[in-house]
């Protein structure tokens, strides 16, 4: 992201296209409306495709992305390359969707550098993970810097 400005490429490739198709596919297959209304496909950096699918109860829910990419580190995958979620539009046809924030934070700790396939208002593209999560959580002892307690016109432009 440069000053505000999220940066999305519209011009997908091969790889974007196959991975689409294997999140549809498994959606396709066992889509339900409560127990399983989201599907994932993640690639990994060997080009292995990890595929997950939401789990749902009355309690609790996993996210399609979740099991994905449980999948992907089962199979020993260093890291994640580029990631896309489905789930059913009004027509009973799969559609790009975005990651909650919770799969977010999880996939910005395993494939900080991934690209994840987005619905850009009708329009498929692909964005990185920073550009949908540009400040991540983190304890206060994690950072490289020091924060300073907030305060009414104490921000500094030049830091």
């Amino acid at each position: 992201m440069v000053l505000g400005v999220l940066v999305i490429s519209f011009e997908l490739g091969e790889f974007d296209v196959e991975l689409y198709s294997a999140a549809r596919q498994l959606l396709l297959s066992a889509h339900h409306s409560e127990n399983h209304r989201v599907a994932a496909a993640m690639r990994g950096a060997s080009g292995a495709i990890y595929l997950g699918l939401h789990l749902g109860s009355k309690r609790i829910n996993v996210c399609a992305e979740s099991s994905a990419l449980a999948n992907a580190r089962m199979a020993q995958e260093p890291s994640i390359h580029s990631v896309v979620a489905v789930s059913m539009d009004e027509r009973g046809e799969p559609q790009v969707t975005k990651p909650c924030g919770v799969c977010r934070e999880l996939l910005r700790n395993y494939g900080p550098e991934a690209r994840v396939l987005v619905d850009a208002g009708g329009d498929g593209g692909t964005v990185s993970l920073e550009d949908l999560l540009p400040y991540p959580w983190m304890r206060a002892t994690e950072t490289e810097w020091t924060t300073r307690s907030p305060g009414i016109g104490t921000r500094d432009p030049a830091r």
